[in-house]
């Protein structure tokens, strides 16, 4: 056969053969991108003018950012080729690391704005709290599938030690005073629960008592209570408490439809305070408007199901584990998103939490970047076991 023949007949084997089977979820990869991309952008336009004052570098910020988003896909990229099985060994482990971690900001931390919930790090600060959310609910998720029986037929040993454990981290959180992340843990901590088979009236009974307690915390320290009454009426002190609320819903005023275009904000040059990091969403709705803000709130909804769906089909799979830690990362994801969006735009009193993938932070972007790596290694199991092909780690572990 001449040469011309033999390209013709690879072309046309080509042509013809089948595609090989994708073992990931590129719609995941790619929405995740899009949020970590469309964070860069809005990053960088929301903190020229903070920037620019304590640097004279306007770029200051997003450099950092870059720097973070770039190492964060490292770790990303690293923590994709961790089994499922493992995480599952070290789940004490990685818990016990982030209690030490919490222990050890209360004593040497760096203090911000009246909160101690960094250790400096050099290159940037790690906040121990964005790693003990995750940790927790890995741990949860390792309990469960390890007391899954206990947890459906019996109250304390089944239902009550998670919530001793969940406890320690929110003794310690409290001191930074981190509230906001308390509420977050408890909230996926009570949905994993009742994933896990709960029984109702326990769930319901222990969900009263959460409620209680957050406001029982909101009613002993002021400066909540002061956040709670400016939410109530922001215009009543509108250079006081209500002060960063109202520059908030100003600028939500002034997107309209369309926004006033990208780095057009006038609510960033330094009249809304953390317009890069807790209050970023605000001057994405000045700057890209209702059009915009929607679209973003589709592709965090569009992570939030995906995460969703993969803990379904885990679970379908028998992959205890995988699916109850990625119901976990779905109302993680979607219940902080929900308090950062309700916070900007006035639906809940503020709290210092980040938006998922896209506010201004090192130690948040890392994190949730892994936890959506931790995801598509869930998903790339479960396409594994549906193929017959046996996990080598999973086949190593019974053979331990």
């Amino acid at each position: 056969m001449s040469r011309l023949g033999q390209i013709k007949g690879k072309l046309e084997s080509l042509g013809s053969s089948k595609a090989p089977e994708v073992l990931f979820d590129r719609q995941l990869v790619w929405i995740s991108l899009c949020l970590m991309l469309i964070g860069l952008v809005m990053v960088t336009s929301a903190s020229f003018p903070i920037s620019t004052r304590l640097t004279d570098q306007p770029f200051h910020f997003m450099f950092r950012h870059g720097a973070f988003l770039c190492l964060a896909l490292i770790v990303s990229t690293i923590v994709l080729q961790i089994p499922l099985a493992k995480w599952l060994r070290y789940s004490t482990l990685l818990l016990s690391a982030s209690i030490v971690l919490l222990v050890i900001v209360l004593v040497a931390g760096k203090s911000v704005n009246g909160a101690s919930r960094w250790i400096p790090l050099g290159l940037f600060n790690l906040q121990p709290a964005e790693v003990a959310k995750l940790s927790l609910f890995i741990f949860m998720a390792g309990y469960f599938v390890r007391k899954g029986d206990e947890v459906r037929r019996t109250f304390f040993s089944g239902f009550m030690k998670p919530l001793i454990i969940f406890g320690v981290l929110a003794v310690l959180l409290l001191g930074q005073p981190d509230l906001g992340t308390v509420v977050v843990m408890l909230v996926t901590l009570f949905a994993m629960l009742f994933i896990a088979g709960a029984k109702l009236w326990q769930f319901i009974a222990l969900m009263m008592v959460g409620i209680a307690g957050v406001v029982l915390l909101i009613f002993i320290e002021p400066y909540r209570m002061r956040r709670v009454t400016s939410f109530w009426d922001p215009w009543e002190d509108p250079f006081g408490s209500g002060y960063q609320l109202t520059q908030s819903l100003m600028a939500f005023g002034r997107g309209n439809w369309f926004g006033q275009g990208l780095g057009n904000s006038v609510q960033k040059l330094e009249y809304l305070p953390e317009a890069h990091t807790d209050f970023v969403f605000a001057v994405i709705a000045e700057e890209l408007g209702f059009i915009g803000v929607s679209l973003i709130l589709i592709l965090i909804f569009a992570l939030v199901v995906k995460a969703i769906l993969i803990g379904k089909k885990a679970l379908e799979a028998n992959e205890q584990f995988g699916g109850y830690l990625a119901f976990g990362i779905g109302v993680w994801f979607a219940f902080q998103s929900m308090v950062n969006v309700g916070a900007a735009s006035g639906i809940v009193p503020t709290k210092g939490l980040t938006l998922p993938l896209i506010s201004y932070g090192g130690s948040s972007l890392i994190i949730m970047s892994t936890a959506v790596s931790i995801l598509l290694r869930i998903d790339h199991e479960c396409r594994l076991a549906e193929l017959g092909i046996q996990n080598k780690e999973h086949t190593d572990n019974e053979e331990e």
